[in-house]
């Protein structure tokens, strides 16, 4: 079944996997007994419906999230309720790729105008006529 991130963007439920683990920190009693923080891994090495520019992008944008053996594990603990947990570990995948499918921009090299670049070195000139001014001053 393919999940749907952007219109043009799919990508298969079979490359995801869900791990349920108790999660840490405060929740008494509860936390010890039920798993509810989320492990989401994504399988960005073996995924055949991402283009190769955006399972780039992706890797980039993931960082130590990624394993050696391309798995991009999120994990989620912010919520007591482990359906929160694996939805916000999904919606935190799906914004990943969402910014990895935008492509950046190409920097483009340009030259500062003739007027912009005298206006620079009038500037210039004068912030250096005034110190030069300040260290001619003798204090009386």
């Amino acid at each position: 079944m393919l999940i749907e991130i952007t219109r043009t963007l799919q990508i298969d439920s079979t490359d995801l996997e869900e791990i349920f683990v108790t999660a840490t920190g405060a929740g008494g009693q509860n936390v010890n007994k039920t798993a509810t923080a989320v492990q989401l891994r994504f399988n960005l090495g073996g995924n055949t419906t991402l283009p190769a520019p955006v399972k780039a992008r992706l890797a980039r944008l993931a960082g130590r999230r990624l394993s050696r053996d391309g798995i991009l594990t999120i994990e989620a603990e912010t919520y007591r309720s482990q359906l929160r947990n694996r939805e916000a570990a999904r919606d935190r995948l799906f914004s990943l790729i969402r910014a990895a499918a935008t492509q950046p921009k190409t920097r483009r090299a340009t030259k500062p105008t003739k007027a912009a670049q005298t206006r620079r070195l009038e500037t210039k000139s004068r912030r250096g006529a005034l110190k030069r001014q300040r260290g001619a001053q003798e204090f009386s």
